[in-house]
């Protein structure tokens, strides 16, 4: 088996102390069935990303964490990209121009869904009148945002093919926070729209047992965010494709902010993964790296180590340098930073030599921040496939003073 246990927790890769400790506390509180951590893991609110709490009978809305259902779409496309190489900058220009990036954005045009008419979003009704209504709207406005942070829409070559691939990587926006902070605030008390404190990152789990009425409600209104994701994804990649004049012929979704019921050593439980990709055997998924460093299509592999993982694997390469320390403190009168480790200029020289076409992000999404993805794939080797092997040659971001506080 090529993990550690730490106190009872299961570690892929190279332990990160406050990483470990967070796990630690995760799986001292409630009905833990076991605790792991992939091989990406790094400091996270309440539970740590690359997290993965697997409970009987809970449910965690701040392990799930703040970003509902956030994850990966990439599809294969009909298109070589030696000919569409000539014309990438246009391309690359029109995707930061029809597709809206940035916290708090709204479509630019709206989105009509038919995830709207779902029965569930009476779940804010029993709430009350005003929560429904305010968080439905927002929802209509964001759907197929982008929003900031690592947040992204990218074009890829995939080099042993020449063909065309287009990924993205964001989750359920505003709605999504505000339905996460709303149940935060239920379970301390507070009005569900109230103001929130925040969830501390070294506070322990906040857990609701699944046969509570909050517990199911929680569980609802996370399944609804997750459709919301998934349209939104679904949304933006079709945007893309009409952009470059292609068409999909090869599709990989999934989300690694969430909770699933999952049947584990013979006995359900409540597998909760924060920044951490399902690999059940067979199961497909789209691994992102750094806007300088390759992506993947993974499929979780039949094997012991697998089992022990939870069917759990990375969701990226993980972070080895804060966004404080790579870019430095905001002045936001001035809306200058200061004391930052990387500069703009070591970021895009970077980026051209290997050879992608940036629109927006910051020094604190270059690849310097980022360890190697196949660091933390080799970690794994034991538990998924490599399928495909993507290298970006257009990244699009939001711009670098974008401020969100739950961007992973």
């Amino acid at each position: 088996m090529a993990y550690e246990t730490i106190q009872g927790v299961r570690v892929w890769g190279k332990a990160e102390e406050s990483a470990v400790t967070q796990a630690i506390t995760c799986a001292n509180t409630g009905n833990v069935v076991q605790a792991l951590l992939m091989a990406d893991h790094h400091k996270g609110y309440s539970q740590p990303i690359g997290g993965v709490i697997a409970y009987r009978n809970q449910i965690s809305p701040s392990g799930v964490g703040y970003d509902i259902g956030c994850g990966n779409k990439a599809v294969r496309t009909n298109v070589m990209v030696n000919d569409i190489k000539y014309k990438l900058p246009q391309l690359m220009d029109e995707i930061a121009k029809r597709v809206s990036f940035g916290i708090g954005r709204v479509n630019n045009k709206p989105v009509d869904h038919d995830m709207f008419d779902d029965p569930d979003w009476n779940i804010y009704k029993q709430i009350g009148t005003h929560e429904h209504d305010q968080l439905k709207k927002l929802a209509q406005s964001q759907l197929g945002t982008v929003g900031s942070g690592n947040h992204y829409v990218d074009l890829f070559e995939e080099p042993a093919t020449g063909m065309l691939w287009i990924g993205n990587h964001f989750g359920s926006r505003g709605f999504g926070h505000k339905t996460a902070s709303g149940f935060l605030n239920l379970a301390a008390r507070r009005p569900f729209l109230g103001n929130s404190p925040g969830e501390g990152m070294d506070q322990p789990p906040t857990l609701f047992e699944m046969d509570s009425e909050v517990g199911d409600m929680y569980y609802r209104a996370m399944q609804l965010a997750g459709r919301f994701a998934y349209a939104g994804r679904d949304h933006v990649i079709e945007e893309v494709l009409q952009i470059v004049g292609a068409t999909a012929n090869f599709a990989v979704h999934n989300h690694h902010n969430y909770a699933w019921k999952e049947q584990h050593n013979g006995e359900e439980t409540i597998v909760v993964r924060k920044g951490a990709t399902p690999s059940a055997p067979g199961q497909l998924g789209f691994i992102g790296g750094s806007m300088g460093d390759i992506s993947v299509i993974v499929r979780g592999k039949d094997t012991e180590e697998n089992k022990a993982a939870f069917y759990s694997t990375v969701h990226g390469a993980g972070r080895i340098m804060s966004r404080t320390q790579a870019a430095g403190k905001m002045n936001w009168k001035t809306k200058k930073r200061t004391g930052g480790q990387v500069t703009e200029q070591q970021m895009i020289e970077a980026i051209r030599a290997y050879g992608v076409e940036l629109r927006g992000a910051g020094t604190d999404e270059s690849p310097f921040v980022y360890r190697q993805l196949q660091e933390v794939l080799d970690a794994h080797a034991e538990t998924i496939d490599v399928l495909h092997v993507l290298k970006p040659i257009g990244v699009c971001m939001a711009g670098a003073n974008e401020f969100d506080p739950y961007k992973d």
